[in-house]
């Protein structure tokens, strides 16, 4: 009886702990020729920096053994990689044919590479706002921008694969009515991805919280998972967009206030800093 008891104690430990999971810290590597002259010290900056996850921009013109290589690396330190791709104009006309570029590639990277060296993820950052159809006709922005996100799913699902978008903290006051329903469009993002980074940039606590409230409420309803990404590039959009001016340690004091209100909430996911250059030429 005794051992019974003892070896059931054990297995409750131990399935305790295979169920807890780390917050996500991660960020974006918009240049990836970093990989070609930099590796070594790139892989050492994000080991330092305790990132676990990579958003990372896919260069058609970058050999694919330049990324099997940097990924092989950050295996091995328990960093995943995710695949990073996504420019406003996709959503004008034909601009889907860029989209299944990214995927025809991903699809024989995928198949080249071995376990070590795979993409664990694919990130998008599309951004239909930027663009004169949102400002003139933002219905048919919304429903192009929409079934990119569909098809990019389905793509997604046959790699076996999560999709993640990058989305706005201010979409969630934008509605829409398209040939996919009617509603709020983080909503719908949300509900069509496996989670959403949003670009909660503001540079103190109270701010980044009070534009990711919404967003991450939602998720916990949905049974999603959302990360609050933050701003390290000079902005000029105003002075409480980055953290550029404050530098890193005040930036990771407000990010722990951050971490902390969250930290109840099974939606939130975790933080990811925008982005890696700019990180690496941040004051302390």
């Amino acid at each position: 009886m005794i051992i019974c008891i003892l070896f059931m104690s054990l297995n409750s430990t131990i399935i305790k702990a295979d169920n807890i999971t780390e917050d996500e810290r991660s960020t974006w590597i918009w240049n990836p020729w970093i990989l070609v002259d930099n590796e070594i010290n790139t892989l050492e900056f994000l080991e330092t920096k305790h990132i676990n996850k990579v958003y990372l921009q896919i260069d058609y013109e970058i050999s694919k053994k330049v990324y099997q290589s940097f990924i092989e690396k950050a295996t091995a330190k328990d960093i995943q990689i995710y695949a990073l791709a996504g420019e406003s104009y996709w959503i004008t006309e034909n601009g889907i044919e860029y989209q299944n570029q990214l995927m025809d590639w991903l699809e024989h990277y995928q198949h080249e590479a071995t376990d070590v060296q795979r993409f664990l993820g694919i990130h998008l950052d599309i951004e239909p706002y930027d663009t004169t159809l949102w400002t003139t006709k933002q219905t048919t922005a919304i429903q192009t921008y929409q079934q990119l996100v569909v098809q990019a799913k389905k793509k997604a699902q046959s790699f076996n694969l999560p999709l993640q978008l990058d989305i706005p903290f201010w979409y969630d006051e934008i509605s829409y009515d398209t040939k996919y329903g009617n509603g709020i469009l983080s909503e719908w993002l949300i509900d069509h991805s496996d989670g959403v980074t949003i670009m909660a940039y503001r540079d103190n606590s109270q701010e980044i919280i009070k534009i990711a409230k919404n967003e991450i409420e939602y998720a916990k309803q949905m049974n999603k998972k959302v990360v609050v990404g933050v701003e390290t590039l000079e902005s000029k959009e105003g002075d409480s967009v980055s953290f550029s001016e404050e530098g890193e340690a005040y930036m990771n004091r407000q990010l722990s206030k951050v971490q902390k209100y969250f930290s109840e909430k099974t939606s939130f996911k975790g933080i990811a800093i925008h982005h890696l250059e700019s990180w690496m030429e941040m004051r302390p």
